[in-house]
């Protein structure tokens, strides 16, 4: 949602921001190259009117999107109480998240080999049918099938295509503004979730969102195809064509087998082995903790025991692939010896985690424990959105005037620390609204002041032709803490929660403290006062304790993160890296690193 380099010494910026890996062959250079040249001219093609007509797609696609998000979320909410399966809501988004990760690097590795258009296209393909999907699904296999197909997103192409056409010093405050939406959706979104629920049904409120994002990106794509298409007239017109390495539409008279091996070529670009494996790892790892694991017999049963042994198995299969076999590796060498590519990444997986961890089932106990109205409540979920695009615009201008963020980049990342410990006080339901709300307050502001920072920092750290893939490699380490934290929510609200509901409810039978634990619409038709409400009320406020606790103490990783996070000066530059590190091409294809450093640096 995501620099000319100053550090302590001129060894530290060439050992850690500038360590680039060999690249394996001749070829790989080659597509490098043609990549390279192929963004430039897509870049130098934009007129003054046509980059107006660009920014104005983008604030279109960004509002949907936003809009989206600030209704959805609710949504999955009522789908999976009304199908009877509330408390696989974190198994959904576990899966989902999952899918968005894996998806982030193919979609921006598709974005290079073909384009950002054809890209774009290809993603809000998937975006339609699976919200078609949702909003018919008879049952919760479907709404988990068509989420993930769903999880295909559009958001990573955002930040790349905004990387491609600014400045650092612009960068930091263009990307904020993606998120300004937001401000107008906290209002907006909520009222549109109200009038849904209570007027219509969860089914038409994802039903909409296939056509009005559609209808929403259709200036971008149209303004991409023709940027596009008017570089390649540029490049030919020059008489300098730009290379089309493996393409497999290169010439008319390609033969299947070498068609066959573009597409290989593009799969080992992609690195399908490795995504595969990654994605079979976190799966089997993370599902089997929300899977209603119950009771201690159930970790003991065969098919859980096989789901991890299985996703260990891959996990370490994963490792191996891609430090020594693959080509293009989904993690490059170059991304893990890269300081502030490794901080901004982890600093987004934690970021991410404790979020999931205390957001999962928020929504849930403040309907159930908080006396408020269905409208207040949303009003409420959407308070760190709000927040979080303040400041992330505010972040944003900073970077622009100061042309630094490492200091705030370390007081967002203490905001966010203070508001979860607040939380502990205030995140039950006897706690002070007021309170309650300022927690929300304040783990908007702290995000709001270093996401966007810790992925320009990211970004200044590579060349041109790598952002779209170090882009993607931040965003896809923060959507598996996502994944993580729900995984982990999840596994404690299936374990804590029926035993709370029979240690506050012991006259109920097992049938009904099930019915109560699977759909909060069932709890929802008791008032507060009840007995069994109350009872339920106590049973939520146990257990969200411990998700907090948990959350506060692991919010104090990015700290230490941000601290050892490297500055770089935001100027005028695409990065900061092509001014500091020169690279030269061998007999042998094989890239050599300058010794040369800016005198700036």
């Amino acid at each position: 949602m995501d620099h000319q380099g100053k550090e302590n010494s001129s060894a530290t910026v060439c050992a850690s921001a500038l360590d680039t890996e060999r690249a394996p062959s001749l070829a790989t250079d080659k597509d490098g190259q043609a990549s390279a040249k192929k963004l430039e001219a897509t870049r130098n093609a934009f007129t003054h009117r046509s980059r107006w007509s660009l920014f104005i797609g983008l604030g279109l696609v960004a509002y949907a999107n936003s809009l989206d998000i600030s209704t959805t979320d609710t949504f999955l909410t009522f789908a999976t109480s009304s199908l009877g399966a509330h408390s696989l809501l974190s198994a959904v988004t576990v899966a989902q998240l999952i899918v968005v990760a894996v998806g982030q690097p193919v979609i921006a590795k598709v974005a290079d080999v073909s384009s950002r258009g054809i890209a774009l296209f290809a993603a809000l393909f998937f975006y339609v049918i699976g919200y078609v999907i949702i909003a018919t699904a008879p049952n919760i296999g479907a709404l988990a099938g068509g989420t993930l197909i769903n999880a295909i997103n559009f958001a990573v192409l955002l930040q790349i295509i905004i990387a491609d056409i600014t400045s650092l010093k612009w960068r930091g405050f263009v990307s904020s503004l993606t998120a300004a939406p937001t401000i107008i959706n906290s209002f907006v979104g909520s009222n549109v979730t109200t009038a849904v629920i209570e007027h219509s049904s969860w089914r038409w409120g994802y039903g909409m969102f296939a056509i009005i994002t559609p209808a929403a990106t259709i200036p971008l794509l149209l303004t991409l195809f023709w940027a596009e298409r008017r570089a390649k007239k540029l490049v030919r017109q020059n008489e300098d064509v730009i290379p089309q390495a493996h393409s497999s539409t290169s010439s008319p008279k390609t033969s299947w087998l070498e068609r066959w091996k573009d597409v290989v070529h593009v799969g080992q670009q992609i690195d399908v082995i490795g995504l595969v494996l990654f994605g079979a790892a976190i799966s089997l790892i993370l599902l089997p903790l929300t899977l209603n694991q119950t009771s201690a017999e159930r970790w003991r049963s065969g098919d859980i025991i096989t789901m991890l042994v299985l996703g260990v198995v891959c996990l370490i299969a994963f490792a191996w692939w891609d430090i020594r076999k693959a080509s293009w590796p989904l993690i490059p060498k170059r991304c893990i010896t890269n300081r502030s590519v490794v901080c901004a990444a982890l600093i987004g997986f934690f970021d991410f985690l404790t979020l999931s961890l205390t957001s999962t089932y928020l929504y849930s106990f403040i309907l159930i424990a908080k006396p408020w109205s269905l409208i207040d409540a949303t009003y409420f979920m959407k308070t760190r959105l709000l927040s979080l695009s303040v400041f992330l615009v505010l972040a944003g201008l900073f970077m622009r005037v100061v042309r630094r963020y490492k200091l705030m980049m370390i007081a967002g990342v203490v905001i966010r620390l203070v508001g979860l410990g607040m939380m502990i006080r205030f995140g039950k339901s006897n706690g002070s609204d007021v309170g309650l709300v300022w927690t929300q307050i304040l783990q908007g502001m702290g995000p709001g002041l270093f996401a966007t920072s810790s992925q320009v920092a990211a970004q200044a750290s590579v060349s041109h032709k790598n952002v779209a893939m170090v882009t993607a490699v931040v965003l896809l380490l923060g959507n598996v803490g996502g994944a993580v934290g729900s995984a982990m929510a999840g596994a404690i609200w299936s374990n804590t929660i029926p035993a709370n509901l029979e240690k506050y409810l012991p006259n109920l039978s097992d049938a009904e403290r099930e019915r109560l634990y699977a759909s909060i619409t069932s709890v929802m038709k008791y008032p507060r006062g009840n007995p069994i409400r109350e009872g339920v009320i106590l049973a939520y406020d146990d257990t969200m304790k411990q998700l907090i606790i948990i959350a506060t103490v692991l919010s104090a990783v990015p700290l230490f993160l941000a601290i050892v996070m490297p500055e770089w000066e935001l100027d005028d530059q695409q990065n900061a890296v092509e001014n500091v590190q020169a690279e030269v091409t061998d007999h042998e294809g094989e890239l050599e690193k300058s010794s040369v450093v800016d005198s700036k640096a």
